[in-house]
């Protein structure tokens, strides 16, 4: 199957706002948008790396809850190469950027996607910013409006 677009959500939906991912893979699993498939990379995206290449999409899309040290809920794209020199906050096994040089040797375009988180924490409900910040992502892939988030 291929697919031009695709969404790889990162996150673990138990853990206050590292749920930003997860919800926004359900969010595009209820309501599908045209010209656009979700994978569900969970805190292990690079065990979908595989889903990824077979969909073989020109854009892929990763988000996932970032601290950039925003104000909570604020959307950046984040370039492939100040991934690996900040700080991130992670819950994952693998850091992002060795996911997308992976990924980079198929697919043309990658944008990586941080959503400034305010609680992670087990248990946790993801807070209001942070869940309203992944609706309007949601409007943004709708209207294929990326480039109305700031790079960071």
């Amino acid at each position: 199957m291929n697919c031009e677009n695709v969404v790889l959500t990162v996150g673990n939906a138990m853990m206050g706002d590292d749920a930003a991912g997860p919800f926004l893979y359900q969010l595009l699993e209820k309501n599908p948008l045209p010209n656009w498939c979700a994978v569900d990379g969970g805190s292990a995206p690079e065990n979908h790396a595989h889903t990824v290449r077979a969909l073989k999409p020109k854009r892929l899309v990763i988000v996932d809850a970032t601290d950039m040290e925003l104000e909570a809920g604020e959307l950046r794209i984040v370039d492939k190469d100040l991934i690996a020199e900040m700080f991130f906050m992670s819950t994952h096994n693998m850091p992002l950027n060795f996911l997308i040089d992976q990924l980079a040797e198929d697919i043309q375009e990658i944008i990586f996607i941080g959503i400034q988180p305010d609680v992670i924490s087990f248990m946790f409900p993801m807070t209001e910013k942070v869940k309203s910040a992944v609706e309007n992502l949601y409007v943004f892939l709708q209207q294929d409006e990326l480039h109305r988030i700031e790079k960071l």
